[in-house]
């Protein structure tokens, strides 16, 4: 039967258009439907949000082409500390701290910006000849046959593919009118996004302080700046949204410390409730779904986009495989590969930033002493503090060849 494209992916964000990239490596016609108009996501603007991409991650975006357009608006991670206590009190004295001295591959990660990461990925899709962008269309129904899927547009139009990948948040519709069911919860917090300027130096380190209302990661950006990632609980966020920057920052400074000096807002403030949401599938027939359509977890560890690209990973190797072996791509066995893949690793992720955030996220005085004490134990074991920081690099588990640094 026709195809108007082999591959449709509904959803233009930065998973959305890594897929496209990886895929466009494998000689499939590649559609990329979005929702949002093109000057949208094109607009420069600095909304405060950045990334910490794991090590895995950039190999990723190495293996599809970008990195080098990327490098020198990222900034390393040398070192992660993680510390409990209250603001205004200071750090309790047991702590964490992961050096990526420890580990042979490089840096544990790299901090890169929303608009620098957004911007090269759209340049590469745009200049792609097998990936056909569709801006400011919607997917509004969509049947399985046999043979492929049609996909329905606001706009009128219709679109036939052998596979439908749903890379469109978690509110997705692709995966509801596939019929996959959620489970969803709100951790009754809100995290407060912003970028700062500070006087003195991070020296590439991270910091991730837990306080009772939330965790405050401090997450160094290019310069004597960093990103701010503070959770609260909903109705003290909503009150220190609320207030002008000056009196927003006299409620920072407390929880931040003196540490990088003096500090100011570099940017735009944001607000973001936080929950988990969870898709009880990966894949129906003729869909899959990756990133925050599949999973959406707590920014506790900063690892969201990081699972997303493994999805992007592990699928866009799933098809390559079955497209040199004259498979179906959108066959019910390929995407079940995807799934078996990725869904242990995913509800694993999902349970373990509920359950972190459940444990610091208390003022328990019996449990703030058990954590401390962890702490201290995990810092004093260099084997067990090497799988931290391995972990953190996203050099764990059955890595997809992109994110070895091998070819798909």
């Amino acid at each position: 039967m026709k195809f108007d494209t082999d591959i449709a992916i509904i959803g233009g964000g930065l998973n959305g258009t890594a897929l496209a990239l990886a895929l466009a490596q494998t000689g499939q016609s590649i559609t990329l439907i979005d929702a949002l108009a093109d000057k949208v996501r094109k607009d420069a603007g600095f909304d405060g949000r950045s990334y910490a991409l794991a090590l895995t991650s950039t190999r990723l975006l190495e293996g599809i082409g970008i990195w080098g357009d990327l490098i020198d608006n990222a900034q390393p991670m040398l070192e992660i500390k993680v510390t409990d206590g209250r603001a205004g009190d200071g750090p309790a004295p047991m702590f964490m701290h992961f050096d990526h001295a420890e580990i042979e591959e490089g840096p544990m990660g790299y901090m890169v910006e929303d608009r620098h990461l957004r911007r090269v990925l759209l340049e590469a899709v745009e200049s792609c000849q097998n990936i056909t962008r569709m801006d400011g269309e919607k997917v509004i129904a969509q049947e399985v046959d046999a043979a492929g899927i049609t996909m329905t547009l606001a706009s009128g139009k219709s679109l036939r593919a052998k596979l439908a990948v749903g890379a469109d948040g978690r509110g997705t519709g692709t995966g509801a009118r596939a019929g996959i069911k959620r489970i969803e919860w709100g951790y009754g917090q809100t995290a407060l996004v912003c970028a700062i300027e500070h006087e003195l130096p991070h020296h590439g380190v991270a910091h991730q302080f837990f306080m009772p209302p939330g965790p405050l990661a401090i997450l160094p950006l290019t310069g004597n700046r960093s990103s701010i990632v503070w959770s609260e609980t909903t109705a003290n966020a909503a009150q220190i949204n609320a207030l002008p920057d000056e009196a927003y920052l006299d409620v920072l400074r407390p929880r931040f410390g003196s540490f990088l000096g003096d500090i100011k807002l570099a940017g735009a403030r944001y607000t973001y409730p936080l929950g988990l949401s969870l898709a009880h599938e990966m894949v129906a027939p003729r869909v899959a779904l990756l990133g925050d359509a599949a999973h959406g977890v707590h920014p506790i560890a900063g690892q969201g986009l990081n699972a997303g690209l493994r999805d992007v990973a592990a699928l866009a190797e799933v098809i390559a495989d079955a497209a040199r072996r004259g498979e179906d791509v959108g066959s019910d066995a390929a995407l079940l590969r995807y799934q078996e893949w990725r869904r242990f690793d995913n509800a694993t992720l999902a349970l373990a930033t509920d359950s972190f955030n459940r444990l610091f996220s208390n003022n328990n005085p019996l449990v703030r002493m058990a954590r401390d004490i962890g702490m201290a134990a995990v810092n004093a074991l260099p084997g067990l503090r090497r799988g931290f920081i391995r972990e953190a690099a996203g050099l764990t588990g059955d890595l997809p060849r992109l994110m070895q640094g091998k070819a798909l």
